[in-house]
């Protein structure tokens, strides 16, 4: 039995799936003890699945109260979830096999090249080493501002806690909190928190790829005569339409917001100018794939339940903390549509050329992350009923590890959690993911070319 164990061989994609498989059972087991749950609260199987799978899959969603249901052991076994699934199993395991000593073998090197789409297998453990580093003070230095703001009001202790766990949650993208049952609601005029949140959401999405590009070029350039201009040039392509796509999208939902909430009084119509400015900007930034909230997200109008929709859907940037379809998907498949409206013969940006074959990984993740969303939608609003735009807000907060809801998590059914858990699950391992682990045919290239026909297209 044990030899036959050892032949089994599981691919990066395969390792993604049962590894978060498993971290859900674990975490689930460990929430239905009895020494996670306060006094007088009950935890049922199904919440205690719930919990797990949200923090896990870093989304936010819950079905019970994070501060006032779960004892001080519950909401370290949450921080746990939620870190290890920000992370990543992946980077993870490898971290868990350093500090134990061992040594990296070739195997766990490549599980490391191809989860981050690397193109060398040189300097990977340093690499794994550099983002638990990064990590750890991005999220020391969140933990510290927040501290500012939540010590004068909970005291030190307690206030050092409820910091600790919103930088990890924030970093990770996971939106959940310690606060209350109204998120940073309370914080909205607040700018420390307000930015403190924003710049952790974004640089955790961002992806990891991208930090480490923009640090070398940094050092580089300081070395050399500084020149913005030779600076951004240097950036690897995929650094350059991550960031450009990121800025482009939280910019338009800041303006967007901005216009359409402004004279709403549930949400920003009785902030000041440079307040609905923030507080537009913060809606932006968490709906792709935050969770946070400082306005209510049942009292937006319906226009702006759609766009956040949109943004939910997009997410963040691969190889980040942060789900969505990502913003390079979205990036390839207005490039290709630009390059037929243009009349250009190959997909172009910054001079360079795209490869075909990331068109149609692109065009494959939104058609399938679409399937999933349209079959999860459907079947929640039969199960459950409401309005539509509430279901589909919640159906695509769970599929792209958002955790923002108009008020519609704490009413479902059991077997609507169970159809919000199985979303949330395909949302943070990547519906393509799962559907390449159980391929067990291996991708080949096929030498032949078979003879084409014209077809009508538009």
């Amino acid at each position: 039995m044990k030899e036959k164990l050892k032949k089994i061989k599981f691919s990066t994609t395969q390792m993604i799936v049962f590894g978060f498989l498993a971290a859900i059972i674990i975490g689930t087991a460990l929430l239905m003890l009895p020494i996670a749950t306060k006094p007088g609260e009950t935890t049922t199987l199904i919440d205690a699945m719930f919990t797990a799978t949200t923090s896990i899959c870093v989304t936010g969603l819950v079905t019970v109260s994070t501060l006032s249901h779960w004892t001080t052991f519950g909401h370290v076994v949450i921080l746990m979830l939620i870190q290890f699934g920000g992370l990543g199993v992946v980077t993870f395991t490898t971290t868990i096999l350093l500090m134990m000593r061992k040594r990296i073998t070739l195997k766990e090197r490549l599980l490391i090249q191809e989860a981050y789409n690397l193109d060398t297998l040189r300097g990977l453990v340093r690499l794994t080493i550099k983002i638990m580093k990064g990590t750890f003070i991005v999220e020391g230095i969140g933990a510290v501002l927040y501290s500012i703001a939540f010590i004068p009001r909970y005291g030190f202790f307690s206030g050092i806690g409820r910091a600790i766990f919103n930088s990890v949650s924030a970093f990770c993208n996971a939106g959940m909190d310690i606060l209350g049952d109204y998120s940073l609601a309370e914080y909205v005029t607040n700018p420390l928190v307000n930015f403190t949140t924003m710049a952790l959401i974004i640089l955790g999405g961002i992806g990891y790829p991208v930090w480490w590009d923009v640090l070398d070029k940094i050092k580089k350039s300081v070395k050399e005569k500084f020149s913005f201009k030779s600076f951004a040039r240097s950036l690897r392509l995929h650094t350059k339409i991550a960031i450009g796509t990121t800025l482009i999208l939280i910019t338009f939902g800041t303006f967007i917001f901005f216009i359409m909430e402004y004279n709403n009084p549930g949400t920003m119509g009785n902030l000041s100018f440079g307040q609905k400015i923030m507080a537009s900007m913060f809606q932006s930034v968490t709906t792709r794939t935050a969770g946070f909230f400082t306005v209510p997200q049942e009292n937006l109008s319906s226009d702006s339940g759609f766009i956040s929709i949109i943004l939910m859907f997009i997410g963040g940037s691969p190889s980040g903390t942060a789900g969505g379809v990502k913003t390079v998907t979205i990036a390839m498949l207005f490039l290709a549509a630009f390059s037929i409206i243009t009349g250009k013969h190959d997909v172009e940006i910054h001079r360079r050329r795209i490869s075909d074959f990331y068109i149609r990984k692109a065009i494959a993740v939104i058609l399938v992350s679409s399937s999933v969303l349209f079959v999860s939608t459907v079947l929640l609003s039969v199960v459950e009923g409401g309005n539509f735009l509430d279901v589909m807000f919640e159906t695509t907060s769970a599929l792209a590890t958002v955790g923002l809801s108009r008020g519609f998590t704490p009413s479902l059914s059991v077997l609507g959690k169970f159809i919000i858990i199985v979303t949330m699950y395909l949302g943070r391992i990547g519906p393509m993911s799962m559907a390449l682990a159980f391929n067990i045919k291996a991708v080949k290239k096929n030498g032949r070319h078979l003879p084409e026909e014209n077809i009508s297209v538009g």
